[in-house]
């Protein structure tokens, strides 16, 4: 006999803790949230029934206590911070409290990359070719991939082409290993050039049944950190599908998994082999699409793999039989991130003044308008997921889905992935592993935004005010003919008809169809455009298509800080100084290092722009700076 539990506590933050919670809510579990000071008020504390204050996501004792003391029979730990801990796992064990995951014996075993290795080979599932971290690369078959025995996510990721690049890269993985999961231990492989990521997701209970969900293609990535997820997998065949599928459910089995789990594979676009990367013992991120393809029994009932999970957790046998388990068309996930993805993929922070997220298909999200968006955690902000019968269908569902998605406030990188969506390589599935790492992703031009701004503010000109909402009613009773000149990044000329309506933007017609809570639909020349827009005395702000432009008004000022010139390096990402390299007063040659800036887990070395002397340390290593801060100041060798 098994007892569904009362009280499980949820130990992560934003949208998966949200995603947890209504589950829990469903099946009338109580829901406990866990949360920092930073976090006090967040989206999922406010959904959960009871929140408990800790003072870090990563710490073992803290959040056990926090489960002990809220009454939790269980924890559900999402994905990243302490999921694939297996000292959290063993310390839950103790305290008598179940993990909805596997046992500790299994995590240690499965969630490192360097044990699943092992337990791989010994079950005869083929693995990419290695070599020790001590071993003299001068030896290697290059290129190589140095990455971080635990966790996952692509941090602690480097490629290594050369022999010369390999210390440096070791090194910066073991930091970031280290500042990722608390571990710093590293693996490296032979890198496979040209790949495919897919991987399997599996479900095991605890009486010996294992089925697999079908599998994803992830290998939409850059530098290894996952951008866009689909089920199933496009490129392959049934004979690739069944070999994976089944390699996974045997290795679950051989290990003695339980509950959710995901299996990882390469495939080799050159050669058509497919290698065990590794498996994670957790719900991943990109879930989502294989709720929405898979179905179960006659009745194509879709599934809620945490349901599943919690059932598991609580000793159920699982319910689900693999001839009973269906596909059914085609999911695309879109990661949004803080993050400007067309100027070096550079964390963002700061206030998210006005959120907008699309209504007909799912999102997952913990971010609503007024919100600050912190670089003390990972950059996601949310995930978009349609679903259609054909991936032509799904691929057309995200593409509308990104055009609703506006973020004012700070830059996403919604408007890269509409762009990425409606890219030929992404249409033909014709991208691998690597092909983002080099990709030329178009940035969007700003004019159709500039007409947008253009005409919002000339209509609120009209309506002599610049600040709120537009008038429910949108459309004007009556306006001046005149023509208004708006001087954003550039002087516009705007003319308006009797009615307001209609008139002209730089000579472009257009028409307006629609003027209402910040969202504004222009016919220009016979071509419709919507986009979000927020205008106020410093310039006015446009989200179309996903991409934010921001104009600003050339007779406000702004601050910005000091100028800088050819020898200033100022801060290109709000963050924390992780090393300064240089002294005032120090001789350094061009390209030389002068100091490392850290964001979300992405650090960025800062370099001298030419030889000279440092003139100006402008912050001291742990201090956190803003976008624009000045960090060091060179003095030019014939200045």
């Amino acid at each position: 006999m098994t007892r569904m539990f009362d009280t499980v506590l949820v130990a992560n933050r934003g949208e998966i803790a949200l995603r947890v919670i209504r589950t829990c809510d469903r099946l009338g579990i109580r829901s406990v949230a866990i949360h920092t000071d930073l976090d006090a008020t967040a989206p999922h504390v406010r959904a959960a029934t009871r929140a408990v204050r800790v003072g870090s996501y990563l710490d073992v004792d803290e959040v056990v206590a926090a489960a002990r003391t809220s009454g939790a029979q269980a924890v559900h730990p999402g994905y990243g911070f302490l999921s694939e801990r297996s000292a959290f796992a063993q310390a839950l064990e103790d305290a008598g409290i179940a993990l909805v995951g596997p046992t500790a014996a299994v995590m240690e075993q499965m969630g490192r990359k360097d044990h699943a290795r092992e337990v791989a080979v010994a079950a005869g599932v083929p693995v990419v070719p290695s070599y020790a971290v001590t071993d003299d690369p001068a030896g290697f078959a290059l290129p190589v991939l140095v990455k971080a025995a635990a966790g996952g996510g692509g941090k602690g990721m480097r490629v290594v082409r050369t022999v010369g690049e390999y210390a440096d890269a070791v090194a910066a993985a073991r930091r970031e290993a280290q500042s990722s999961f608390g571990d710093d231990t590293l693996l490296v492989e032979k890198y496979v050039e040209r790949g495919r990521h897919v991987e399997v997701q599996v479900l095991a209970d605890h009486h010996g049944h294992v089925v697999h969900l079908f599998e994803r293609d992830c290998s939409t990535q850059r530098r290894h950190q996952k951008v866009l997820e689909e089920a199933p997998a496009p490129t392959i065949d049934e004979a690739v599908r069944e070999q994976i599928t089944t390699a996974a459910v045997d290795l679950a089995r051989e290990v003695g998994y339980r509950n959710a789990g995901t299996v990882e594979f390469l495939l080799d676009v050159d050669t058509g082999e497919a290698y065990f990367l590794e498996m994670n013992t957790r719900l991943q991120v990109e879930h989502p699409v294989t709720e929405a393809v898979v179905s179960t029994g006659s009745t194509g009932e879709r599934i809620d793999l945490v349901e599943h999970m919690l059932r598991v957790a609580a000793g159920e046998e699982l319910a689900l039989r693999q001839e009973d388990l269906h596909l059914r068309g085609h999911a695309i996930e879109a990661r949004v991130y803080a993050e400007d993805s067309f100027h070096g993929f550079l964390p963002q922070a700061g206030r998210a003044t006005l959120v907008r997220w699309p209504q007909d298909v799912r999102v997952d999200h913990a971010l609503e308008s007024g919100q600050e968006v912190s670089t003390s955690y990972d950059p996601m902000l949310g995930k978009v997921v349609a679903h259609g019968p054909t991936r032509e269908a799904a691929r057309s569902a995200l593409l509308a889905a990104l055009d609703d998605t506006a973020i004012l406030g700070l830059t996403t990188n919604a408007g890269f992935l509409r762009a990425l969506v409606a890219s030929e390589e992404f249409r033909d599935a014709t991208i691998d592993t690597a092909w983002l790492d080099t990709a030329e992703v178009p940035e969007p031009e700003p004019d159709v935004a500039r007409v947008l701004a253009a005409w919002t503010d000339a209509m609120l000109a009209a309506d002599h005010g610049r600040t709120g909402p537009f008038r429910a009613d949108g459309f004007r009773l009556s306006g001046a003919s005149a023509p208004f000149l708006v001087h954003l990044d550039r002087t516009v000329r705007v003319h308006r008809d009797p009615g307001g309506a209609s008139g002209t933007v730089d000579g472009t017609p257009v028409r307006q169809l629609r003027a209402e809570h910040h969202v504004v639909r222009l016919d220009l020349d016979g071509r419709r455009h919507q986009a979000v827009v927020d205008a106020d005395r410093h310039g006015v702000e446009v989200v179309h298509r996903g991409q934010r432009f921001v104009f600003e008004r050339p007779d406000v000022t702004l601050q910005h800080g000091p100028a800088a010139g050819a020898g200033t390096l100022t801060a290109p990402m709000p963050g924390t100084v992780l090393a300064v390299d240089v002294a005032e007063g120090d001789r350094v040659e061009e390209g030389a290092r002068l100091g490392v800036l850290e964001a979300m887990k992405m650090e960025v070395a800062l370099a001298a722009p030419f030889a000279g002397t440092v003139t100006t340390v402008g912050a001291p290593v742990g201090s956190r700076v803003a976008l624009g801060e000045v960090l060091f100041e060179v003095e030019a060798d014939d200045a």
